[in-house]
């Protein structure tokens, strides 16, 4: 009679956080505290990842784009991503508020959401990043917002 073996592998070695390895997504509450909590853990992984020199703009934009995907959010949360590559960080955050296809609501809801985020956009200006919103790419659809801020730029903020 033969006996198989069920093996368990060992956990991988974890990894050295550094900037490189920094990628991470938070599902967050549709819920006025949700900025806080977006800025407090922006804040933390930035200075794991050892990129404490450039907290201030991206702590101030994973806030503003959380407060805009709370207030668009037609479910109980939304989804907020930290992706640092190529010598920038971006920050991303999804909500479910679908895009319009009547040409004047979709008019409309983009102004709201642009004056929204003009915090965002000087921010995102004063480091030399970008920012925008559009089609979330996303299963479900909804809108995806972003601010991308090089290192060197964002660091010098």
């Amino acid at each position: 009679m033969s006996t198989s073996r069920c093996l368990i592998p060992h956990p991988a070695e974890p990894t050295t956080p550094r900037p490189e390895t920094l990628a991470y997504s938070l599902t967050l509450p549709a819920a006025a505290t949700s900025p806080a909590l977006a800025r407090a853990a922006t804040r933390h992984v930035l200075r794991v990842h050892g990129l404490a020199e450039l907290t201030d703009p991206p702590v101030q934009a994973a806030g503003e784009l959380a407060a805009v995907a709370y207030r668009f959010a037609d479910a109980d949360d939304f989804y907020l991503s930290l992706r640092y590559r190529f010598g920038a960080l971006r920050v991303i955050a999804y909500d479910d508020h679908p895009r319009h296809t009547h040409p004047h609501l979709a008019t409309a809801c983009d102004g709201r959401r642009r004056a929204a985020l003009r915090v965002l956009a000087r921010v995102t200006r004063a480091c030399d990043g970008t920012w925008g919103f559009g089609e979330a790419r996303e299963p479900g659809g909804g809108t995806r917002m972003w601010a991308t801020l090089p290192r060197a730029s964002a660091a010098a903020y």
